[in-house]
């Protein structure tokens, strides 16, 4: 693991932050505005193999309009994902409770539990795109039954599992990593899910299961704003007559862009939801099933 740091102001560290997240070129790193005083901000960007500073040097530099200086190291070869979420406390999230082992015996009565350990695939619950798709999962799950879900860009698989345990239905998640894809098996299995959760690793609708597989009468994609609005006419083409979609991964900045995506297929939002700077965006097709 790399940890890259540029020195910005906060305006600058947050505009870097988000650019930087939604690069292919660099891999869709995570990356984090950190404050070092009021003044004084560090852009922080993770990276599985060691990146091309003088690329990333431009990148940034181009988005704040000067040249600006990265510093690239090494991280010690540590769990650095479960060291983080080791002391984070569950996750309520509509009818379900996202913890892990360590907090088994604080489920709630009536909470469907969702045991999801520290791992190298997004999706835990903390993350509030993650809870506001598990919150919109509650709400569509109780206005009606889906019978062909699929979780687009499933990470850690909390998302397909929560509808696997609810609606007791089969579910198809796919994720373009194979680390994911592997996580959310594991974790699919250890939540009782197993056998309701086909998990297949895919790039969009490319492969032979998403064409052959719908079609999908609720789609879920947690992703990236930009891959969703590329993605919008796929979703939509692939979108059972009367389906809904559920889209996250996108900063309340990026809503229009991709309501605007959605709204070119002919599908009206159903809702908005908003946990800090995240959205959540439900849509309909308004075609009579």
């Amino acid at each position: 693991m790399y940890r890259a740091t540029i020195d910005l102001s906060q305006d600058e560290a947050r505009r870097v932050c988000d650019a930087i997240g939604e690069e292919e070129a660099f891999g869709y790193p995570p990356a984090a505005a950190i404050e070092l005083t009021p003044e004084a901000w560090q852009a922080e960007i993770t990276f599985a193999e060691e990146p091309d500073a003088e690329a990333l040097a431009a990148f940034a530099g181009g988005l704040v309009g000067r040249a600006v200086a990265v510093l690239v190291e090494e991280l010690p070869d540590i769990d650095w994902v479960a060291a983080s979420l080791a002391g984070l406390s569950p996750v309520a999230a509509g009818r379900f409770f996202v913890h892990g082992s360590h907090d088994r015996h604080r489920v709630p009565a009536g909470k469907t539990a969702i045991e999801i350990e520290a791992a190298q695939a997004f999706g835990t619950g903390h993350h509030g795109t993650t809870a506001g798709c598990l919150v919109a999962i509650d709400d569509s799950l109780k206005a009606r039954r889906y019978r062909r879900p699929l979780d687009l860009g499933t990470g850690s698989g909390v998302l397909a599992i929560a509808i696997a345990r609810t609606l007791r239905v089969p579910v198809l998640a796919t994720d373009i990593d194979p680390v994911a894809t592997k996580a959310a098996r594991e974790n699919a299995v250890a939540n009782r899910a197993g056998p309701l959760i086909e998990v297949v690793t895919a790039a969009g609708f490319d492969h032979p299961r998403l064409r052959n597989g719908g079609p999908f009468d609720l789609v879920i994609a947690n992703i990236l704003a930009r891959p969703l609005v590329m993605l919008a006419g796929a979703i939509a083409g692939n979108l059972a007559c009367g389906g809904r979609v559920i889209l996250s991964g996108l900063l309340t900045t990026q809503e229009e862009m991709v309501e605007a995506a959605y709204r070119g297929r002919g599908l009206v939002v159903a809702r908005r939801l908003r946990i800090g700077e995240w959205s959540t965006l439900v849509f309909d097709d308004p075609r009579r099933i």
